[in-house]
């Protein structure tokens, strides 16, 4: 069902920002914890001990309300707005994503969000010719109603940026929204902020780590209707972003290059793999305008979002305890869906949902999008995710 969409009030943001902050919740399990009891407010409450039953023997991290207090506090001053998935303002493409970020950090025209999005990605170490390409594209598609969402990396992600600046650009940042990064593209970050937008879901003064740019790639194509490649090697993080469309049902077009240049190895081999292959803004717009909703522009599409559930009734302790050793027997490093987990088990859903939940808060699962689950840790061993 359509979540209903709406403000949250002061204390349901510290709530939503203390939940996804603690130790061992993720987006996807953020949801399924709102899902399950209703509110952020009682599924804080309910951490410590699906963590227990879960197998954590140490207890669970979980900011202090001073804590996330304090964060809030360092967005009002640096004019960032935190903007929470079942709010009007969140963007509508992004909100159908399974492991959307529960709260986004926004530093500029937060209306852009609302607008159609293309995004233009490629190499950072990117040639003169596709530096201009790239500009080019961006500058025609934003022409065309189409906001550009890039990384703001060198190279492709900046000639990107800078050639929508005009029609409308996002940045999704790796770190906190206010952190620049890399360093030289610091005039092109302050001109975006303040005729375009930035985004992270990253806390504020957060330090770009390896481990965020996959996460940041995420959204890129979750913010997008498609993902133009310009540029790209064979193991870059632009065919990571393309791996990430595919998966959330987005188009993938790429640009053909010279065979014997390794920044277009990973384009040419898109392409082979059925990627569009594109040459101009007219190529992207004949496949991503029949994708635009109507209303799309104006930000008045709805969202098809999980609603949050009445709180679960509660469950039979004795089937519990036996839903654990078959959930746990059941599964293995390798992703299952749950809904075959609850048919292997020969469990209720309600039961093995709860299994899965005390699992990964104790650090011992992990839900992936499209509704699977995976151990990470070996059975009796404690681990702090």
């Amino acid at each position: 069902m359509p979540l209903i969409r709406r403000p949250l009030s002061d204390a349901e943001r510290l709530d939503w920002l203390r939940l996804i902050r603690a130790e061992n919740v993720g987006p996807i399990t953020f949801f399924r914890l709102l899902d399950q009891y209703g509110s952020a407010g009682a599924a804080l409450k309910a951490l410590p001990e699906l963590a227990k039953q879960g197998g954590k023997s140490k207890p669970l991290r979980v900011p202090a309300k001073a804590e996330v207090e304090r964060e809030l506090a360092a967005c009002v001053r640096a004019g960032i707005r935190p903007l929470a998935a079942c709010e009007p303002d969140y963007p509508v493409s992004l909100a159908t994503v399974d492991d959307r970020p529960p709260l986004l950090f926004v530093l500029g025209h937060a209306h852009l969000l609302q607008r159609p999005a293309v995004a233009v990605i490629g190499a950072r170490n990117a040639s003169v010719n596709g530096r201009r390409f790239a500009h080019m594209l961006a500058r025609e598609l934003g022409d065309a109603g189409l906001v550009v969402v890039s990384g703001l990396a060198r190279g492709i992600d900046a000639a990107a940026h800078d050639g929508a600046m005009a029609g409308g650009t996002v940045a999704v940042l790796a770190g906190g929204v206010d952190v620049i990064y890399p360093e030289d593209n610091d005039a092109l970050y302050r001109r975006l902020i303040v005729e375009g937008v930035a985004i992270s879901e990253n806390p504020v003064g957060t330090q770009p780590q390896a481990r965020h740019f996959p996460r940041r790639n995420r959204l890129i194509s979750g913010l997008s209707l498609g993902v133009v490649v310009v540029e790209a090697a064979l193991k870059s993080g632009s065919l990571i972003t393309a791996r990430f469309a595919l998966e959330q049902g987005r188009e993938v077009l790429a640009v053909p290059g010279s065979p014997l240049d390794p920044r277009c190895q990973g384009t040419n081999s898109l392409i082979r793999e059925g990627a569009t292959l594109i040459q101009s803004a007219a190529d992207v717009l004949q496949v991503l305008t029949p994708l635009i909703r109507p209303g799309a522009r104006e930000g008045t599409g709805e969202a098809l979002m999980s609603r949050p559930l009445a709180p679960t009734p509660r469950l039979d302790e004795a089937e519990l305890a036996r839903a654990r050793v078959l959930v746990l027997e059941s599964l293995s490093p390798s992703p299952v869906p749950i809904d075959e987990l609850v048919r292997g088990c020969q469990l209720s859903a309600a039961i093995v949902q709860t299994v899965v939940l005390e699992l990964e808060l104790a650090g011992r699962a992990e839900r992936r999008p499209g509704n699977q689950v995976n151990l990470i840790s070996i059975p009796g061993i404690e681990s702090d995710g």
